[in-house]
């Protein structure tokens, strides 16, 4: 039988962080039991389509699911393991804010089956964290992961950011530093992105955010930093040490499928992505009315999944490689790898074993590099569409794709 992930959304969370703009409710406790409700109310009512699945994975992410109570959690994932077929030993995840983490619920959780937490940390600096609209401490931090593994949580992970307003390379490395004292399993780094509508926006084109090459500078520290301590990465900003990869998240990454309940939640499952409504009381509502909740939907084909492939793919080390791509989408793969050789000779890319990945340095320019791809993968689309009646017919049309919109080696990554 199959596997599948389950996510499940909880919105809600204490305060809007100043950085953030994902659909997320600040308080609003007194809508928590009707959408907890609405919830399970939506797994019950998919149990004849998770009976032919195994569930692997389950994550819970929001929001700040840890605001939303220990006993809301363990009441959805009951219900899911009633209606579902729960692994015994899938990974189970709790994403967390220190702020919002009490040992006792921590207890709880790990009873009842959470095996995995995700703390927002982000900075181990106090007047930091009160620039980014944090509520925790990095004292607070501290205590979280360690009544964590007292509740015994055997697998923890932190969020880490950098590109702070007035960081600097030494006080990233600090950071770093003392972030590796709380022993996590797990850890990810992400760049700050400033988000118009947010409040940090203000530091749009400041000086006070490190400039592109000071943020790559950091980004490349961190790898090789947390290399050093047994930390490999494995996706862009995801370091682990062996054997505690995000089981959920290589989902995403490696084009498996997964369905997710709750107001916004996606999920990719027998070859369609659909999205549930963005509202909470449109959500709600439906559920309790019997009306429908999925929003956008769309059928994915084989040559959209093998673009999904790349752009994912390329993503993590474990990268890509031919015979994966041609069991999606049997069409010539040498283009492709043309533009690879091209991204290998800059040192952006290395091929082991048959496998192509990118580089750290080339993770830093890794939208323009996969862009370039996907463009290369679009004509190829466009190649295989097209009849020809010998190989020298073929040969010439791959030249033609090759070479037009100025794809040469010398001009495809003009302006890096």
């Amino acid at each position: 039988m199959k596997t599948l992930g389950i996510y499940i959304h909880i919105p809600f969370c204490a305060k809007k962080c100043a950085y953030c703009d994902f659909y997320s409710l600040p308080g609003k406790t007194q809508h928590m039991p009707r959408y907890a409700h609405a919830v399970i109310e939506h797994i019950k009512e998919s149990s004849r389509q998770l009976s032919g699945y195994y569930i692997d994975t389950v994550y819970f992410g929001g929001g700040t699911p840890s605001y939303f109570g220990a006993d809301r959690l363990i009441d959805i994932f009951e219900a899911l393991k009633q209606n579902g077929q729960v692994l015994i030993d899938s990974e189970v995840t709790l994403e967390a804010n220190p702020d919002s983490t009490s040992k006792a619920d921590l207890i709880k959780l790990r009873k009842a089956g959470f095996n995995r937490i995700s703390f927002g940390v982000q900075d181990t600096d106090d007047e930091s964290l009160k620039k980014l609209g944090r509520l925790h401490t990095f004292a607070a931090a501290r205590e979280a992961v360690e009544n964590a593994r007292d509740a015994g949580f055997k697998n923890i992970s932190i969020d880490l950011m950098y590109g702070l307003p007035s960081q600097t390379k030494e006080s990233w490395a600090a950071t770093l530093a003392k972030a590796l004292t709380l022993k996590p399993d797990h850890i990810s780094c992400y760049g700050l992105k400033l988000a118009p509508g947010t409040e940090m926006y203000i530091y749009n084109n400041s000086p006070f955010i490190p400039d592109d090459d000071t943020q790559a500078d950091m980004y490349l520290y961190a790898v090789e930093y947390l290399e050093r301590f047994g930390y490999r990465q494995y996706e862009i900003s995801n370091f682990s040490k062996k054997g505690y990869e995000s089981a959920h998240n290589l989902k995403y990454w490696t084009g498996q499928e997964y369905l997710g309940f709750g107001a916004a939640a996606y999920s990719y499952i027998g070859g369609m992505r659909f999205g549930n409504i963005a509202d909470i009381d449109g959500y709600t509502t439906n559920i309790v009315s019997g009306e429908k909740v999925i929003e956008q939907i769309e059928k994915i084909n084989a040559f959209e999944k093998a673009s999904e492939y790349l752009m994912l793919g390329l993503r993590t080390t474990r990268g890509i490689c031919e015979s994966e791509y041609r069991a999606i989408y049997p069409a010539d793969f040498s283009l492709i790898q043309e533009k690879l050789k091209i991204c290998e000779k800059h040192g952006w890319a290395v091929n082991v074993n048959d496998r192509w990945n990118f580089t750290p340095q080339g993770f830093l320019l890794s939208n323009i590099l996969i862009g370039q791809i996907l463009d290369v993968q679009s004509e190829q689309g466009y190649v295989t569409a097209r009849p020809w009646k010998s190989e020298e017919d073929l040969e010439k049309i791959k030249h033609e794709v090759l070479h037009q919109r100025d794809l040469g080696e010398e001009t495809i990554f003009h302006g890096v």
